[in-house]
Order: C-alpha cells, then sequence, then structure tokens
C-alpha cells in the first residue's frame, strides 16, 4: 500500500488549489477546527467531487461519485437509517457469498463506525470503506432510503398532544414545537419535489399550500385556518421579518441546510382579504448554474452565442417573461468567461446565487442604488463584463448602452415576446436606432417547457393538423411525437423537469444597418431567417420530434400557428 499524502500537497500538484488559496484554508481551519477539505469546499475553493478524488488519491484509497451510483437495495436493508445518518454512510452493494458490504464514507478512517457496521452485520462479514463526499452521502440517505417528513405525523400530534416520533428522528433527536417542525417539513418536501416556489395562501375557512413544480402550480396541502397565524409567524421569525407588521408587503430571505446542501429561500408577504399570503421562491445554488453546454442549443445556435461572446464590447440581452430562465441562461454565460483575467460586476434586484470570482451588488432603493446609479458607480471599478439584472427604464437602457459603448461588454435582460422584439422595445424606452446599431451584439429569447416523462411517455402517429405545424421539420412519410401519460415517478403529471426554447439572433452589418434606418420587424425577421435564424417555434417542434417534449407542451408557450401554410 502506498505511503499517503498531504491533501494540500496533492491539490497543490494538480493545479486545484494556489499557494495563497491554501495558505487562506489553513489559516481557517486552525481557527474553526475543521477538516482541510471541508474548508476548502466551504471557502468555493474546490468543488465536493474535486476534494472527493483529491482524498482519494492522497489516502491510496477508492473514491466513489454518489451521483451516478444506485445503491442495493439489500445493503441498504442492512444498515438502519440512525446509524447511517449518525456516522454519515451510505450502504452500496453486498456480496453475499463473501459477506462484504461495501460502504461509502466520508471518513474513512473512523474505525468506531466500522466496528458498529460490523457487529450489526455479524461476526463473519467485512466492511470494505470507500471514500464519498459528505453532501453527497447526505443527499444519497434522504433519497435511498425513502424517507420522508411525516407531515400527517406532526398534524396528529398538534391535534392529540402525542409526540410524533418519526419527525423526531429527522432532525437531532430533540424536542421541537410540532408548528416548527411541520414548516421544516413542508419545505423540505417541496425542495424534494423540486419546487420553484411555495405558496402559503389563506381562504376564508382554511390555508392552501401549492408548490410550482416545473412551472406549474400544484395544491399539495389544505390546512385549518387556526395553524395559519403561527406558520406565518414562524416563516417570519427564520425571515427575518417584522412578526408585528401584517399590514405591509415585507421580503426576507431564508438560507438552511437540506440534503446535505445549502439552499436559500427569497420570501415575500403580502396582505391580503384574509391574511397575510407568503411566497416562498426557492434559490437551490446546486441547480443555479448549468455548463452551456447543456442549454440544449443546437450546434449552429451554439456557435453563433460563442461569436457573440466573443466581441470585447457590446450589450446582449436575453429576453422572454418572468420564470423563462433567464437569470440561469446569464449564470451560464457568466460561469463560462469567468476566468481570474477578467473582471466581472454583476448589479441584481436581489443576487440570487452567489458566484465565486464575480462582484456582485444587490438594487437597494433605501441607500438610492438603483439600476442606473448602480451602473455609474461600476464603471468607475475597472470592469471587463457588466451584467445589469433588468432593463426598466429609459435611463437603465441608456446607462447600459453607455457602457457598452466604453468598451465593456454588457449582459442584461428585457422582458419582450422574441428576439426581434428587443428592438420595438428598446425604441419605446426612447433609445435611438442610431445608437443601437453597431452597439447590440445579438439577442438570446427563450421560454421554458416541461420535459416528457421518460418513464411513461407515449410515441403515436401525428394527424394532418400537426403534421402542417411541424412543416418543413416533419420527416417524410410518417412523423412519430410523444404524449404525456402520468407513472408514479412523475408523480402522474406525464412531465418531469423542464428545458429550455431558445432563438439566438446575432446581429451583423446587414442587420445594424437595417437597424438604423429603422427597418420592419417584417425585414429584419426576412433577413434574419435567410442568414439560418431558427425561431422558438422551429425549436419547439425540433425538441417536440426528439421526444424531449409534447406539441402540446409547446404550443402552451409558443405561438406554433406561423408555421401554418
Amino acid at each position: 500500500m502506498s505511503k499517503p499524502r498531504r491533501i494540500g500537497d496533492v491539490l497543490l500538484q494538480k493545479g486545484l488549489v494556489s499557494d495563497d488559496q491554501l495558505r487562506i484554508a489553513l489559516m481557517e481551519q486552525k481557527a474553526r477546527n475543521e477538516p482541510l477539505g471541508k474548508v476548502l469546499v466551504s471557502l468555493g475553493f474546490v468543488t465536493e467531487a474535486t476534494l472527493r478524488d483529491a482524498l482519494g488519491e492522497a489516502l491510496a484509497q477508492e473514491s466513489i461519485d454518489l451521483t451516478t451510483v444506485l445503491p442495493d437495495a439489500e445493503a441498504i436493508a442492512l444498515v438502519p437509517l440512525e446509524v447511517a445518518k449518525r456516522y454519515l454512510v451510505v450502504p452500496i452493494s453486498y456480496q453475499r457469498d463473501a459477506q462484504r458490504l461495501t460502504l461509502a464514507m466520508a471518513d474513512t478512517f473512523n474505525v468506531v463506525a466500522v466496528d458498529q457496521i460490523t457487529a450489526l452485520l455479524g461476526i463473519q462479514s467485512e466492511v470494505q470503506p470507500v471514500l464519498a463526499g459528505e453532501a453527497e452521502i447526505a443527499h444519497a440517505i434522504d433519497q435511498f432510503y425513502g424517507f420522508e417528513f411525516s407531515i400527517d405525523g406532526i398534524l396528529h400530534e398538534i391535534e392529540t398532544g402525542v409526540i410524533d416520533q418519526q419527525s423526531l428522528l429527522a432532525g437531532n433527536n430533540e424536542y421541537s414545537h410540532p408548528l416548527v417542525r411541520l414548516v421544516d417539513a413542508l419545505i423540505a418536501d417541496a425542495v424534494k419535489q423540486g419546487a420553484s416556489d411555495i405558496h402559503f395562501e389563506p381562504e376564508q375557512g382554511f390555508l392552501r399550500i401549492r408548490y410550482r413544480v416545473d412551472g406549474v402550480l400544484r395544491q399539495v396541502r389544505s390546512l385549518h385556518r387556526k395553524y395559519w397565524s403561527a406558520i406565518a409567524v414562524r416563516l417570519k421569525v427564520i425571515a427575518s421579518l417584522n412578526i408585528a407588521e401584517t399590514r405591509a408587503p415585507q421580503d426576507g430571505r431564508i438560507t438552511l441546510s437540506l440534503y446535505g446542501r445549502t439552499i436559500d429561500f427569497r420570501v415575500s408577504s403580502l396582505p391580503t382579504l384574509y391574511g397575510e399570503n407568503i411566497v416562498l421562491r426557492v434559490l437551490d445554488r446546486q441547480k443555479g448554474i448549468i455548463p452551456m453546454e447543456k442549454l440544449g442549443l443546437t450546434d449552429e445556435a451554439f456557435t453563433t452565442l460563442q461569436l457573440m461572446m466573443a466581441r470585447p464590447e457590446g450589450i446582449i440581452l436575453v429576453t422572454g417573461p418572468t420564470g423563462s430562465g433567464k437569470t440561469t441562461t446569464l449564470y451560464s454565460i457568466l460561469n463560462a468567461i469567468n476566468t481570474e483575467q477578467v473582471n466581472i460586476m454583476t448589479l441584481e434586484d436581489p443576487v440570487e446565487y452567489p458566484m465565486m470570482g464575480i462582484r456582485q451588488s444587490a438594487v437597494n432603493e433605501a441607500a438610492k442604488l438603483d439600476f442606473a446609479n448602480g451602473i455609474r458607480a461600476m464603471m468607475r471599478q475597472d470592469p471587463d463584463v457588466i451584467l445589469v439584472g433588468e432593463i426598466r427604464d429609459q435611463e437603465t437602457a441608456e446607462m447600459a448602452l453607455r457602457a457598452a459603448m466604453t468598451g465593456h461588454q454588457v449582459y442584461s435582460t428585457l422582458h419582450t415576446n422574441s428576439a426581434l422584439g428587443a428592438v420595438p422595445r428598446l425604441l419605446d424606452l426612447g433609445l435611438h436606432p442610431d445608437i443601437l446599431a453597431g452597439n447590440i451584439v445579438g439577442v438570446v429569447a427563450q421560454r421554458l417547457v416541461r420535459k416528457l416523462c421518460t418513464y411513461c411517455r407515449e410515441p403515436y402517429e401525428a394527424g394532418d393538423f400537426e403534421r402542417r405545424l411541424l412543416g418543413s421539420d416533419a420527416p417524410v412519410g410518417s412523423a412519430t411525437l410523444w404524449q404525456a401519460k402520468g407513472c408514479a415517478r412523475c408523480h402522474h403529471q406525464g412531465y418531469r423537469g423542464r428545458l429550455a426554447l431558445m432563438e439566438v439572433l446575432k446581429f451583423d452589418e446587414e442587420m445594424d444597418e437595417l437597424l438604423a434606418r429603422r427597418a420592419t420587424a417584417r425585414e429584419l425577421l426576412s433577413t434574419a431567417l435567410a442568414k439560418g435564424f431558427r425561431t422558438l417555434a422551429d425549436d419547439g417542434v425540433r425538441r417536440a420530434l426528439e421526444g424531449m417534449t409534447s406539441l402540446d407542451e409547446v404550443s402552451r408557450v409558443v405561438d406554433l400557428t406561423a408555421r401554418l401554410r
């Protein structure tokens, strides 16, 4: 067996951390009294996966990526949930003939854990530890043990006074008020189901709780009205809101550690007829930044976007309605260009996902920091790239264009229905076409559609009307489309997850000339189409033919009637 090496030396040798970063982490380690690897991850210097592989090499031990592993049900049954949580382990597989249990562990030198689990299995059994990341193990425990917070049990406890042991087991085995556990359980359940928003809506006689999953609201609970005042106070306390103020809107933020990772919630309360309506927006950092390659662009559109990003100055706009994934796309672009040679600054309302190496500021009306003033201030900070959260008014639009004209690369969002719709919107804000020409690098328009559940989707032959909608994209002969059915894996919705439909419009000299002389939308579109531009409807049809979504779902968010011939 080779001699173990220090984790810091391995990371330095591989060029994964710098001398300065290691020095900072070692100083922080002394203050926190935590393992060096955990400190490096919390500081954002390395990812959990990078640390796991480096630790495996440093300790000369095998490491495993739990995100790509499906543990054996027999192995899971051998180790009780409370033991797995106490020692932070996940059973992977059990070889009955050799009586050997492969066990994923965050600390493979935890002799006590190995001895305890060996005793559970029997004296003849052997435990083979493999290294895994802490966050991966915590998430795998929740996922593979099939544990869910007992919301019904907590409600029964509130009504009868009989303590619900299952919900206590989910916490730290310490008693807390059932209403506290009820709020925690509802939030955790929403995150587990992949909700983007949690709605607490008081009605005349009851409280309605709805989750927005894959862009569609779904009612999950109805509680008696008497619970609402205590639930509202609990939500306001953890969001640092004023519990005495019930007549004015309030905004706050919650940060929780769930399923082995940190998740933020943006909290908004609004007085309504029957009490305060509270909505939590789930900001899951793990899902917030998607590599550009996974945005789902065609090869042509991806190349076009890369050419737009290569321009050293000018403005790139991402357009679409609220909740269409504009921020996610912009973060993916920024993450792709985020190097130590580039100074990236953002001004957002509010900052949704913290990113390492990027200076992020939030709009603050109380401090008189709006988008226009914020851009002025940022231009004195020697930026290379500026992200403006949203262009809402003439002053912000003028400042963003001014930054683009003075040698900066500017990214921003705009509420329009299409990429070409950005032009009349900017003109409506009071910008001159002469200024726009040459300074708009390009526009990306997008919508989010639900993905068909791959386990239960059903194929069918496209009818005459559908073939007309497919147009020239339809294959010769018969065209196969897919429709939703519903199964247990997708909660009988037929859809699971979402994907983006995108159109990428690059402005070249010909487009700039048309823009400068106020060409009509029809002229701009015909010129763009002649250069290979594909619309949102075209991209939606492509996705429907690939079986990723249904034609009904595409038509829900995109107008396909223009394709009728």
